[in-house]
């Protein structure tokens, strides 16, 4: 707090990073019943943001393909493609795709699980099916 908040009574607003405000904007998109404009969510997530930020903020997660929109007209509409999760799990796999060595990478993901992750993770592969905890080469071609 700087000393003229200080003085005032009245703290300085927290910056929030680039990941709170996604994760904020799914959250409100999410919300929606239909495609929706910025200045709708912008309406939804107050706290002091700019119009300008909201529309950044959709257009990374456009990028991300976590967020779709409307074509060239006005005003452009945007609707979630994937919830918080999703575009976690999105970010995951585009990093793992990167990798040359993709199973030394999820050996190393796995090992640093905690015992519950663990067991979460195996109970979501044995739920997917048998083919799903087989080697690449037992899986079928789809």
């Amino acid at each position: 707090m700087d000393a003229e908040a200080a003085g005032s009574g009245r703290e300085t607003p927290r910056r929030r990073g680039q990941g709170e405000l996604e994760a904020a904007v799914l959250s409100v998109l999410g919300e929606a019943s239909e495609p929706v404009t910025a200045a709708w969510v912008l309406r939804r997530l107050g706290g002091g943001l700019s119009y300008s930020t909201v529309i950044t903020i959709l257009t990374r997660l456009h990028a991300k393909q976590a967020v779709a929109r409307t074509g060239p007209r006005r005003p452009v509409l945007w609707q979630p493609v994937a919830d918080e999760a999703g575009l976690a799990a999105l970010l995951m796999r585009r990093l793992l795709d990167k990798q040359s060595d993709r199973d030394a990478v999820l050996s190393s993901f796995v090992s640093g699980l905690s015992p519950d992750d663990e067991d979460l993770l195996r109970s979501l592969l044995a739920e997917s099916g048998p083919d799903a905890a087989g080697p690449p080469a037992d899986r079928p071609k789809g």
